[in-house]
């Protein structure tokens, strides 16, 4: 703020503003090409992304599809109602979701960790890479695909159950078992992304300095102490962003993935947030309630991001943004 002077602005405040507009300026000049590459998709991110925000004024309208939004008639709070009623669907729900997001976060983050720290561990970068390939393809199979492929392996007449019964064994009840469809979920989670996750994983660990290795190595510290002392330090700050990131998004455990599979398993044991949104909203035609469902949700996700990363500010990593 420029500094006033008898009541207008001092000489020196006013050149310090036309000297940091002029250094944006050239900024800008320097930077052209990266600014006219990084324009189309800054455009496509506020067309597609933060313009649909303003839909969210249906969250307080009592909104019909054939109606515009501007004729709508507001309703106030009442589309949130879900949330003080006690609603014994929305509940369960609720309990489902956390219940996934916990198993998710023990059983299905460490993975990809665990995938790098053993690909590392390979001496033959053939083999490395052989083993990278198999384990990134699940990534880009469809749901679709990933739930068809195991019903045809754990379904009631899939490849297991098939070679069980042609050996007189008792069959094994997988597939539509509510006591077991959270633990399928996770599995399938596991099979198709934990080779994915790897990638960020061994780009941190190549970014480690080789000669701490070397010097440790000279010292007398065994693979073990290594590991324990340089390698998982290293990976401190990127384990911790990604959880404050995967924090932001765990309430949405998988809307396709479940909603393929509800059917089998029951609503009881499957409905999330997500699919109680679209079988009591959308499916329903209660597109005023979806909505407040559904900015309720966002809003719980951004409040989790800013709490983990000033919980990660208090012990001295950088998380998602500085202080």
């Amino acid at each position: 703020m420029a500094m006033i002077v008898e009541g207008r602005p001092s000489t020196a405040g006013t050149a310090a503003v036309e000297t940091g507009r002029s250094r944006r300026f050239q900024r800008l000049r320097r930077d052209k090409v990266l600014v006219a590459l990084g324009l189309p998709g800054a455009i496509a991110l506020i067309l597609f992304q933060y313009f649909p925000l303003l839909g969210n004024i249906i969250a307080f309208q009592d909104y019909e599809p054939y109606l515009e939004i501007t004729e709508a008639p507001f309703v106030g709070l009442e589309n949130f109602s879900f949330l003080w009623d006690g609603n014994p669907a929305f509940l369960s729900a609720v309990a489902n979701t956390l219940i996934l997001t916990v198993v998710q976060a023990v059983f299905v983050f460490p993975i990809p960790l665990l995938l790098a720290l053993l690909l590392n561990s390979l001496a033959g970068e053939r083999l490395k890479r052989l083993l990278q390939s198999i384990l990134y393809l699940p990534h880009f199979l469809s749901w679709v695909i990933v739930v068809a492929i195991f019903q045809q392996m754990l379904g009631n007449a899939g490849m297991l159950n098939t070679f069980l019964v042609q050996n007189d064994l008792p069959m094994v009840h997988v597939i539509g078992v509510p006591e077991l469809f959270k633990a399928l979920l996770t599995a399938q989670v596991i099979w198709k992304d934990a080779g994915w996750g790897t990638i960020i994983f061994l780009a941190a660990i190549a970014q480690i300095d080789q000669e701490q290795y070397e010097a440790s190595a000279v010292d007398g510290a065994n693979g073990w102490q290594r590991l324990w002392h340089i390698t998982l330090p290293s990976l401190k700050g990127i384990v911790i962003l990604l959880l404050i990131l995967r924090l932001g998004d765990s309430l949405s455990v998988g809307f396709e993935q479940i909603i393929l599979q509800q059917g089998p398993a029951g609503i009881e044991s499957s409905e999330v947030l997500d699919t109680w949104v679209y079988n009591y909203g959308i499916v329903g035609g209660d597109w005023g309630m979806s909505t407040a469902a559904g900015l309720v949700k966002s809003v719980v996700g951004v409040l989790m991001v800013i709490g983990a990363n000033k919980l990660a500010h208090a012990f001295g990593e950088q998380g998602v943004y500085r202080k």
